[in-house]
């Protein structure tokens, strides 16, 4: 490509073009350094990255690798949408509330619609706010201004009931009532075991078709299967399916398949991988105009365009070194607003703590308002539209969602597939090889798994509302090996008053030891195992005397290769007879037979961790 500017100097014409052949070579003398001899579309291959769903992620895309997948692009605001549902960026800033005391709910209802927030989303029941509270919340805001979300679960019937009332109390015009009165029956169901209401969902849409035509009457929520360990793909494919099962049930009922999908919002999960959130939210609106379609949905018109509530997940917030969560967000939300969401919910980074301060809400407002007023991410709708990576993701996760629909949809729909058990059990499946990743830190979680803080100052917010679930689906994190490894750590520590340690026998020059000690190091911090760290180099001949001042019962052996082979051995006997009940040494496993065990890049750090404490005595 020739760039050409005003004064009409052609920047690139001298340059020859590239060709994939000579970058692959380039790559292979990168990879040659490193210690691998590979060439050709092997040396592309060892630098692609496995993600979930079968998808592959490449180091590189160029148009002739982006595939047909751009063709399906076409423009904001019309079909299919992938470009967004409305023909221009920006998005609705929704923040959560879920105080139970109403007047509290009001005053921070009140702080954020005056600091930036555009959209309330109420939980409402045992895990929220009573309904009986819901109009003292509600005072003084303006409801023609504010749209309401509705989150009440069983009480959803009594909840949109009372926020109608106070619509009509207030003199709301019917044509500025907007928001979702969330009705969510198979979602419900999902997350608690229990039945939902359909009858209750059916009237909810009725009256919503009939007297305010802003307002929507069922959501679509995702997020329990985010939750519960699903991939990007079976996230869409299980929204397909609870869409699929509402469109049934909603024309059943009589409504016209136009106004049936007007009746729903979906709401999905934003993870910090910034890539993999737009292209689910790009390919979420590309499924739901290939299912409106096929329902036989007007072309003309908005009905086929899927409405988004993009929420930063639950899943990858962490409880220890918190602060970290609020970058998490801050890409989380990038990638929704990019994505082409029309609501973005920033959870506050102390969400897995309890109920969030102020100042957590007030973060998590503030980091909408900047990524669209600093940032400027609402002036170009779709920025991401044409990214021969992005569009090619798109196109393959829609692929592998499609067909997770197509299983559900065999087995009998969304609600057959959810008693039965079959989804659980897909799920299930997919968490517990993720589990393994997180565990061997091939997915790292930046404050726990990887550069923990032991004397950090624990954060501690007042508890949620609301009983501990029980029934449905169960709700997973990836920090939870974790944080029990570090909560038995912290449990040692209140009651003997130090946390269990690790002796780091650094062997040799600080050249020699450094990278390897301070790999262990993090490894056993991720476990609440305090390394201790002699000053002095230690050898055979000073190691028993660093081991009993250090306080620990266990070792790890921390040199290069050839300083193991030297002095690896005796340095382990001298330490059990010190009285180390466990010699690990930091490196790959070898044939050192005085060495319990190894700690290495992608070994289970899970277990590692366990064992250790098991063998300290430190209680589970």
């Amino acid at each position: 490509m020739t760039l050409v500017p005003d004064d009409g100097l052609s920047l690139a014409a001298e340059f020859p073009d590239a060709t994939h052949e000579q970058w692959q070579r380039l790559v292979e003398g990168v990879l040659r350094k490193s210690g691998k001899d590979v060439s050709g579309a092997a040396a592309e291959d060892a630098l692609s990255t496995a993600l979930e769903d079968g998808l592959v992620a490449r180091p590189l895309y160029t148009a002739d690798t982006a595939g047909t997948e751009q063709s399906l692009a076409g423009y904001p605001g019309f079909a299919p949408y992938v470009r967004g549902g409305r023909p221009a960026g920006g998005w609705d800033v929704r923040q959560r509330h879920g105080l139970s005391d109403p007047a509290r709910a009001n005053e921070a209802i009140l702080a954020d619609l005056e600091n930036g927030v555009t959209s309330l989303w109420l939980t409402i029941g045992d895990s929220g706010l009573p309904v009986s509270g819901l109009a003292q919340a509600l005072d003084g805001v303006y409801l023609d201004l504010a749209p309401v979300v509705l989150d009440a679960g069983i009480e959803t019937g009594a909840a949109a009931r009372q926020l109608i009332r106070l619509y009509r109390e207030k003199g709301v015009a019917r044509e500025a009532v907007r928001g979702s009165l969330g009705a969510d029956p198979l979602g419900h169901e999902a997350r608690t075991g229990q039945v939902g209401d359909d009858s209750a969902a059916v009237g909810l849409a009725r009256l919503c078709l009939r007297d305010f035509p802003g307002l929507r009457a069922l959501t679509v929520d995702a997020l329990p299967y985010h939750e519960a360990g699903a991939s990007a793909a079976q996230e869409l494919g299980a929204s397909l399916a609870t869409g699929v099962a509402y469109l049934r049930l909603l024309t059943e009922a009589g409504l016209t398949a136009d106004d049936a999908c007007r009746q729903m919002e979906f709401r999905y999960a934003a993870t910090a991988d910034q890539f993999l959130t737009v292209a689910k939210l790009r390919a979420a609106r590309l499924l739901w105009a290939r299912v409106a379609e096929v329902c036989g949905v007007s072309a003309v018109g908005d009905a086929g365009a899927q409405r988004q509530h993009a929420v930063t997940s639950p899943v990858m917030m962490t409880r220890r070194d918190p602060y970290v969560n609020m970058l998490r967000t801050t890409i989380a939300a990038l990638g929704a607003g990019v994505g082409g969401a029309d609501a973005v919910t920033v959870l506050p980074f102390d969400h897995e703590l309890g109920l969030p301060d102020a100042f957590a809400r007030r973060i998590a407002r503030n980091t909408s308002s900047i990524l669209l007023e600093e940032s400027h991410l609402g002036r170009v709708a779709d920025p991401a539209g044409g990214s021969w990576y992005v569009e090619r993701l798109t196109g393959e996760l829609a692929t592998a969602a499609w067909t997770f629909f197509q299983e559900l949809e065999r087995a009998g729909g969304m609600e057959a597939a959810l008693r039965s058990g079959l989804l659980g059990e897909r799920l299930a499946a997919t968490w517990q090889e993720r589990k393994k990743k997180l565990a061997r830190r091939r997915e790292p979680i930046t404050g726990v798994s990887e550069f923990p803080h032991l004397a950090e100052k624990p954060v501690e917010r007042e508890p949620a509302p609301g009983p501990a679930q029980t029934g449905g689906l169960p709700k997973v994190r990836r920090d939870e090996d974790y944080e029990a490894l570090r909560a038995r750590s912290d449990a040692h520590l209140a009651a003997v008053g130090t946390r269990p340690k690790v002796f780091i026998a650094a062997l040799g020059t600080a050249a020699a030891h450094t990278a390897r000690a301070t790999f262990a190091s993090n490894l056993f911090q991720a476990g609440g195992v305090e390394p201790v760290h002699d000053p002095m180099t230690v050898d055979a001949t000073t190691v028993a005397d660093a081991f009993a001042r250090s306080g620990a019962a266990v070792a790890c052996l921390c040199s290069s290769d050839a300083l193991y082979e030297e002095q690896a051995a005796e340095v382990a006997k001298a330490l059990k007879s010190a009285g180390a009940e466990r010699v690990f040494l930091a490196g790959k496993p070898g044939e050192h037979t005085d060495v319990d065990d190894y700690i290495f890049a992608g070994c289970d750090a899970v277990s590692v961790l366990s064992s250790v404490l098991d063998r300290m005595g430190v209680a589970a």
